[in-house]
């Protein structure tokens, strides 16, 4: 007989310290050569994005040492920090961005040489900053996405196309950085050059619209000398977003737009028409939060890679011509947004409820599917794993929301006859992004104590198609409050939740739609709130410039509508909130800066719901050391421990300050 015990209690071989160490993944795959390239994070290195190779012989090895760190910050959340090239002697080169300076550096890994700067240190604001880079061994270059800081001021930046030379001598001098476009766009991409090298294409957009609300596609003639000359406007507007462009084997540029309401793959012809070469109502591409993402990859063989689907995604391989898409056989529900290829085979980064992310390699010449790097080992019995189920519910007025519940789930302990379970809603950040159908120990962290969890696409999310995500236009506050609390009450309507044990988290949009959700609705009996907005007035005075104009598109022009920026900030409503929460801040936070929290606390004083604050040092938005991950999981489950009586002893007691 399985022995019983409350929900919440239950024990569990999933700690916190095992769910912080694999927090990290691997991301921006590349080839080099014959070799296959990656970046990974390394929680228990402080969050240090580390750069790996596949060595001939099978075996990976890092390619920078402690302290080096490839990661970008460009627009904030960075994007493809590295590239390398094989040369004919002396071994690959790789650039790469390193976090610390966020100078762009060149390094040798088969010599001794340590990496030598190539980009200067600016001391204007927040300086020089460079992503997306691709080299150009013929020119001796580097052509990657500037960033650069003209003031003080989180919007006093500019964005260009540059050229960097690769024999370092722009490591002290700002003139003799190259620049190539014309600045006319406040955001790019960095460029895609043909196969001939004979043009060039990128994207471009300007406040305030997002990335997912409208960009333009601009190509232009690279002349003999590495300049780009007569910029023209492809395709794109102000309601059409453009994800990605390529170029394909046979010189033809494709391109993934939402024009139809979806984002799906075209191709341009030579008399500027767009042809869609796979049309359906699935995304073909997703939110460029980064630059550099990858959904598709040309192949030599004139095949498309896509990463494709509806709420999850696979990888399939698409025939330009005659619109076939033979999808990769496997039980991978997730593929992120990166892709390589060499020859006829793609490598990407896929994961599944089963499986954390790992490299897995197509071969398209015989359609067989294997992983090849980051192998999934099951670091406990996955028996502990929790079961996800894929589910509809009705929100207000019958709108459709999509979420996935995973059940308290135990191989050896069952609840009391006629308890019902805790669940905890968790709310995604963006807001302009979705929920992942993988392996995830922080869940399960939760769920094998016998705390359900229930993860909400609300309105807004991606993957839905464009309608769904449009539904949170102004709506931000209103829209993803309703929906969360409509999936939590269905939980409780239909006896799977206790709804007198009902909690929100979520973190960044996640952590706004959490105070507003405790602020605005009674459903709630606690919540976990992480690197939050929680007033958007201010919000608009401290945040960086990527999102300063994000809020015109979810809330409205504040010019127009300053009421509704009031009504809907938590932090001018903190009279509303009853329930006790926890506060998780990064102290070096530029995206959601501890202020907010600041101000926030100041007016719950005195008022009597018990809450903490828990502050990182050296976290920025988003937490990624170890350390930081196990105290906030410990602390949350302190907090749902206390607020639902579930009795634990496991865990260190999370105080409470009324």
């Amino acid at each position: 007989m399985v022995p019983t015990a409350p929900y919440g209690s239950w024990p569990s071989p999933i700690d916190a310290a095992l769910a912080a160490a694999h927090d990290g993944h691997a991301d921006h795959v590349g080839v080099v050569g014959a070799e296959l390239w990656w970046t990974r994070a390394r929680p228990d290195e402080g969050g240090r994005q580390v750069l790996v190779r596949r060595r001939p012989d099978g075996e990976d090895e890092d390619v920078l040492p402690p302290p080096w760190n490839a990661r970008s910050r460009v627009m904030e959340y960075g994007g493809r920090p590295w590239d390398g090239a094989d040369r004919p002697t002396g071994g690959p080169l790789v650039v790469f961005t390193h976090f610390a300076d966020q100078r762009l550096y060149a390094y040798e890994p088969d010599t001794a040489a340590a990496p030598r700067p190539l980009t200067p240190l600016s001391t204007v604001g927040e300086g020089l900053r460079w992503v997306d880079p691709r080299i150009d061994l013929d020119r001796g270059e580097v052509w990657c996405v500037l960033e650069e800081f003209t003031g003080e001021a989180p919007t006093d930046v500019r964005r260009v196309i540059a050229a960097v030379p690769l024999d370092g001598s722009a490591a002290e001098h700002r003139g003799a950085v190259r620049e190539l476009s014309d600045g006319r766009h406040r955001f790019v991409t960095g460029p895609r050059l043909s196969r001939d090298g004979r043009q060039a294409a990128w994207i471009g957009w300007d406040h305030p619209r997002m990335p997912w609300d409208g960009t333009e596609l601009i190509v232009a003639e690279v002349d003999g000398n590495g300049e780009l000359r007569g910029a023209r406007t492809l395709a794109g507007g102000p309601e059409e977003s453009i994800a990605q462009a390529d170029w394909a084997a046979d010189g033809r540029l494709l391109f993934a737009s939402d024009r139809s309401g979806w984002w799906n793959l075209y191709r341009a012809e030579p008399d500027g028409a767009a042809v869609a070469v796979c049309p359906r109502a699935e995304e073909f591409a997703g939110p460029l939060w980064q630059v550099g993402r990858r959904w598709f990859q040309p192949l030599d063989s004139g095949l498309i890679a896509v990463v494709h689907g509806v709420g999850t995604t696979t990888l399939g391989i698409l025939d330009p011509e005659s619109g076939e898409l033979v999808d990769a056989a496997g039980p991978w529900t997730q593929w992120s947004a990166t892709l390589a290829a060499h020859g006829s085979r793609v490598v990407g980064v896929a994961a599944s409820p089963r499986t954390f992310g790992e490299l897995v390699e197509l071969d398209t010449a015989t359609g067989r599917a294997r992983v090849i790097g980051c192998d999934h080992t099951d670091v406990v019995d996955p028996a502990h794993y929790p079961e996800p189920l894929i589910r509809t519910f009705a929100g207000p007025g019958g709108r459709d929301v999509h979420a996935h519940v995973y059940p308290p789930h135990h191989p050896t302990r069952s609840a009391p006859a006629g308890e019902l379970p805790p669940y905890v809603v968790w709310a995604h950040g963006g807001p302009t992004s979705n929920v992942s159908l993988v392996l995830d120990l922080e869940t399960a962290y939760f769920t094998s104590r016998g705390i359900g969890v229930v993860k909400v696409d609300y309105g807004g999310s991606t993957g839905y198609g464009r309608a769904y995500r449009d539904r949170l236009r102004e709506q931000w506050g209103v829209v993803d409050v309703e929906d969360c609390a409509a999936v939590a009450r269905a939980l409780a309507d239909e006896g799977t939740a206790d709804p007198h044990r009902l909690a929100i988290r979520g973190g960044s949009a996640g952590g706004w739609t959490t105070a507003a959700s405790l602020a605005t609705t009674d459903v709630y009996a606690c919540g976990s709130i992480s690197y939050p907005v929680l007033d958007l007035t201010s919000w608009l005075d401290v945040t960086h410039d990527f999102e300063s104009r994000y809020l015109e598109s979810l809330v409205g022009p504040h010019a127009d509508v300053p009421g509704r920026y009031t009504e809907r900030s938590p932090a001018q409503h903190t009279d509303r909130v009853t329930a006790p929460f926890l506060l998780l801040q990064g102290l070096d936070d530029a995206i959601c800066p501890p202020v907010q929290c600041e101000r926030f606390l100041e007016k719950m004083a005195g008022r009597g719901i018990p809450h903490a604050y828990l502050t990182f040092e050296g976290e920025g938005h988003g937490f990624r050391r170890a350390q930081t991950v196990i105290r906030a999981l410990e602390a949350e489950l302190s907090l749902y421990a206390q607020v639902f009586a579930i009795d634990r002893d496991d865990i260190p007691r999370l105080e409470l300050t009324p």
